[in-house]
This record gives C-alpha cells, sequence and structure tokens, in this order.
C-alpha cells in the first residue's frame, strides 16, 4: 500500500506540515471530520481512503501524502470524535464523576454508532484522548488507590459502556431491518417464551418470571452495571 512505512509509526510524531513547501491543502482536521461525515451517514465499513478523498475533492493517491495508512485514518477519526468530551471541573465524589463520565461516553457513542468498533487500546492515545484520559483521571482524585487501579477502573466503566451500547446498537439497527413492528416482534417471542416456562421443563426460570414478569428496566441495568463495577473498586 502507498505509504505505509516499514517500520512501526505513530501519526502523532509526524508533523503535520514542513517548514518547507507549500502550504497543505488540507488539515488533519479536515480529513478526520470527512471521514466522521461519512461513517456516521453509512457506518464505518464505508470509510475508505477513496471515499474520504472524494468527500475532500482531491485525489486517493494525494491523500497518501497526509496520511499513510488506513489506520492512520481510524486514529484521526478516533480523536476528533474524542473532541467532543466534555471535560469538566470534578467534583469531590469520584463516583459520581465516573457516572458522570459514564453517561458522556454513551452518548458520545450514540451520536457516533460506529465508535465502539474502535475501541481500542490502539487508538487511545492520540491528542483528544489523552486530554479525556488526564480528565478520568482527575476525576479519580479524592479515590485513594494506585494509578494502575485507576487506569483499571476507566478501561472498566469503558468496557461496561462500550459493551452496552453496542447491544443497544445492534438491537436498534436489526429492529429497523424487521418486516414487522417491534410490537409484534416483542409479543410473539414473549408468547412462545410464556409457553416455554409454562411447560414445567425450566422450572427455575419460571420462579424467576414469577418474581418478575414485567418489562426489562435497561436503563436500570445500566446504572447498576455502572454501580457494581464502582462498588468493587471501592
Amino acid at each position: 500500500m502507498a505509504g505505509r512505512a516499514a517500520v512501526p509509526e505513530v501519526i502523532w510524531s509526524r508533523p503535520e506540515r514542513t517548514g518547507r513547501g507549500p502550504r497543505p491543502a488540507y488539515t488533519r482536521a479536515d480529513i478526520a471530520a470527512a471521514a466522521v461525515r461519512i461513517a456516521d451517514a453509512e457506518g464505518l465499513d464505508a470509510v475508505s481512503m477513496r471515499r474520504v478523498a472524494g468527500e475532500l475533492g482531491c485525489g486517493t493517491m494525494s491523500l497518501y501524502n497526509y496520511v499513510p495508512r488506513k489506520e492512520d485514518l481510524y486514529e484521526l477519526m478516533m480523536d476528533a470524535v474524542s473532541g467532543e468530551h466534555e471535560l469538566w471541573e470534578p467534583s469531590g465524589d469520584w463516583r459520581a464523576n465516573m457516572i458522570r463520565v459514564a453517561h458522556q461516553t454513551r452518548a458520545l457513542m450514540h451520536r457516533h454508532t460506529w465508535l465502539p468498533r474502535l475501541m481500542s487500546p490502539v487508538y487511545g492515545f492520540s491528542p483528544n484522548a489523552l486530554r479525556y484520559l488526564e480528565h478520568c483521571l482527575a476525576c479519580l482524585d479524592p479515590f485513594e488507590a494506585p494509578y494502575g487501579t485507576k487506569m483499571e477502573l476507566v478501561a472498566m466503566v469503558n468496557g461496561v459502556v462500550t459493551t452496552y451500547v453496542s447491544n443497544e446498537i445492534a438491537t436498534a439497527e436489526r429492529t429497523r431491518s424487521l418486516p414487522w413492528s417491534e410490537e409484534q416482534e416483542n409479543a410473539t417471542r414473549i408468547a412462545y417464551l410464556g409457553r416455554q416456562v409454562a411447560s414445567g421443563n425450566y422450572p427455575r426460570l419460571a420462579a424467576s418470571f414469577a418474581e418478575d414478569a414485567g418489562p426489562i428496566d435497561l436503563e436500570g441495568v445500566f446504572e447498576r452495571a455502572l454501580t457494581r463495577v464502582l462498588d468493587g473498586f471501592a
């Protein structure tokens, strides 16, 4: 592939432009914004060097002068959306701080539904991602623990949010693809499940449904998952 380095390289260690030659026609921010627009509209699979070049109005090979690899393009995208995190002044309540961080991250992932697919430590050290991580550690200042423990806590909270949002997004995408309504789908499945539970073959499931046969409070599940993670560290 054009522009692929023979040794490992981090795009942030490369100067965006040198002091010589004409001023570049595009900035990394321009390129990232174009890629994010495509991913938001059509999904991550629609993002390619060719598509981004077309969005910018330049040739594909010209784009490689700015972004050597597609992985670098993903890193620019991750940095761009990481910049949307609100870096507010933390309070003295580290649990409340981390719950606020979790809700903010969940909202960010719903704005950019491709984001959970790129949640990886590989893309976690861009300028905006580092500022976000520093903010998370500031939120944990009142929590008396080694920084290694605090980093684990941040990673676990992000893991809970990523897993939960991934399921929400997958469910929503499946629902949109159905030839019938979500209500019809749920009614059919609930009726089937009710018949199976009533058969006597699943006494523990029957006891579980007898305790609480109402709809699942998905927001409550999310809050309890966060609380249990924080309880484990507390």
